[in-house]
């Protein structure tokens, strides 16, 4: 069993920055593949970005240029940079594990709310 707890989420102004933190669970977690996911009001979740246990990384076509996934393995962290940040990206960000040691897995967190004023 894998434990996420993301922090870091509140009110900011446009044009502002956040970092998002997700703390997991797990002597493993240097085998992780894991993901940023959002979900805001009336919408469904949806992939922001994805991390690879060797540290690749992707984005959506909506946050990229702006938003950074990174990891600290010897902290069992991972992290989301949010810069340039709008008011369509007011949501509530959930990390994910994707994969451990290649098999398919579905650990999700409690989430945290992000909310961008214009």
């Amino acid at each position: 069993q894998v434990q996420l707890v993301e922090s870091g989420g509140g009110l900011v102004q446009a044009g502002g920055s956040l970092r998002l933190s997700c703390a997991a669970s797990g002597s493993t977690f240097m085998f992780y593949d894991m993901s940023w996911y959002r979900q805001a009001p009336g919408k469904q979740r949806e992939l922001v970005a994805s991390i690879s246990r060797g540290g690749r990384s992707s984005y959506s076509d909506s946050v990229k240029g702006r938003f950074t996934i990174s990891r600290d393995n010897a902290k069992n962290t991972v992290f989301l940079q949010m810069n340039s940040l709008k008011p369509e990206d007011t949501a509530v960000y959930y990390c994910h594990v994707d994969r451990i040691i290649l098999v398919a897995s579905d650990y999700w967190g409690q989430g945290t709310q992000v909310t961008v004023s214009s």
